[in-house]
């Protein structure tokens, strides 16, 4: 349990910890070790390391989660153990028991403690590695740039931390990990859930031999390929990513499904109506959030063009109900310009063009295991990792599955398919009146 700190410990990670300490109420939730190899904190705590003045100074300069992220991205604080253990203790301890910062008569003291400890200073500059977007935002050049940022860092580096599928989006388990026998014997583990996943919107769409699927958003090709390969459908799936365009068309080549497959490098607002008339079925797995609130009604409006009567949209979107960029982590180092909303305004966007929903399944409890499979392969392959992307990459990636574990598992964000049905001119929606139809 977080302990308080004697004041009597004058070395600079008892100073530190006894300024947290007041912060919490007399408790600290971590032990510190600082950069004069000094420590302080209950010894049973996770260790939040200092390696640098650094790392404190960014903390004055901007004294939130950006301050802290830049600190972790540039090696200048570290976690010793499990770094999901140590946000979840601060998060506990925070809701807990909110910090509150020194008033005025503690100001001077704290400042006098800053210049002591040599913390004040000019601001840091940021890692190199933030993101830097130009233009207007969600503009179909700055969409790019924002896709590329995250997504083209190489195709290798998701081969190495994703699942044979390249499925980079949340995956659907029978059951919890922790209790499938399957997991204890490696016979199910996250490939399998990705393509019960990919199973599960093939149905929900129901798909059928000869129907033609569009799949906007398609990343690395999960699901235009399964759903060929397994549905006998015509796929085309729609990228602004070069790199995941290349990679498709390699894995395309291979299987012998250039009759069946096809994908474009195209903006999803570009996509036309084919001469055979609009899709069969659309299928948009976790690309929904890079759309943009302002554009959120062209995407709509896009889906439910190019979707037939009777054709069928599922739509797999994360959800957040208070901070739509997902945080200032979030949107400086893995999703620049994402824009999450309340499932149920996710729901009457997408319906508002004529879109009838028809079912809505939360699989939030399955993106706490998929995430957990991501940074367990993170872990083992760390290495192979760093030589792609370097260390501060491999750091930015190990915060971001620590803390996006964190979120879904506490529910501050959420997962859901939603399923949609663009309705016959009569009305009649064409599906079966229940799930067991499907």
């Amino acid at each position: 349990m977080p302990t308080s700190v004697p004041r009597r410990d004058r070395t600079v990670a008892g100073t530190l910890a006894g300024l947290v300490g007041e912060v919490f109420g007399g408790t600290v939730p971590v032990r510190i070790r600082a950069w004069d190899g000094s420590e302080a904190g209950p010894a049973d705590a996770p260790v939040v390391v200092l390696r640098s003045r650094t790392a404190l100074r960014r903390l004055l300069w901007d004294p939130n989660e950006l301050g802290l992220a830049r600190a972790y991205v540039a090696g200048e604080i570290d976690v010793e153990g499990d770094l999901s253990v140590g946000l979840s203790r601060v998060w506990s301890l925070v809701r807990a028991r909110p910090p509150v910062l020194p008033g005025r008569r503690d100001q001077l003291r704290w400042a006098g403690t800053a210049l002591r400890l040599g913390i004040v200073g000019p601001r840091p500059p940021a890692p190199p590695e933030e993101a830097v977007l130009d233009g207007e935002k969600h503009s179909t050049g700055r969409d790019s740039e924002a896709i590329s940022y995250h997504y083209d860092q190489s195709n290798a580096l998701y081969a190495t931390l994703l699942d044979e599928h390249m499925a980079y989006s949340c995956a659907y388990y029978r059951q919890d990990p922790a209790t499938d026998p399957g997991a204890a014997d490696g016979s199910y583990g996250v490939t399998e859930a990705q393509r019960d996943k990919l199973e599960l919107v093939c149905r929900k769409l129901g798909l059928e031999p000869g129907m033609r699927l569009l799949d906007v958003g398609c990343g690395w090709g999960s699901m235009i390929l399964y759903a060929a390969e397994h549905h006998g459908v015509h796929a085309t799936g729609v990228t602004i990513s070069a790199q995941q365009r290349d990679h498709i068309e390699k894995l395309v080549a291979e299987r012998g499904l250039a009759d069946r497959v096809t994908v474009r490098l195209q903006d999803y607002r570009d996509v036309p109506v084919p001469v055979e008339g609009p899709y069969d079925a659309i299928s948009s797995i976790e690309m929904s959030e890079h759309v943009g609130q302002e554009q959120y009604p062209v995407y709509a409006a896009t889906l439910y063009r190019l979707v037939r009567p009777g054709g069928r949209v599922l739509v797999q979107a994360m959800s957040h109900p208070s901070a739509p960029g997902g945080g200032a982590f979030i949107e400086r180092y893995v999703a620049p310009d994402m824009h999450m909303r309340p499932t149920w305004g996710t729901a009457a966007m997408l319906a508002r063009p004529g879109l009838e929903l028809r079912d809505v399944e939360s699989i939030r409890e399955h993106y706490v295991w998929t995430v957990r499979a991501w940074a367990d392969t993170l872990e083992r392959r760390w290495d192979d990792v760093v030589a792609e992307i370097g260390v501060a990459g491999a750091r930015i990636w190990r915060l971001y599955l620590a803390g996006g574990g964190l979120t879904f598992a506490e529910n501050r964000m959420g997962v859901d398919q939603l399923l949609f049905v663009r309705p016959l001119p009569d009305g009649r929606s064409g599906m079966p009146a229940t799930r067991r139809g499907w």
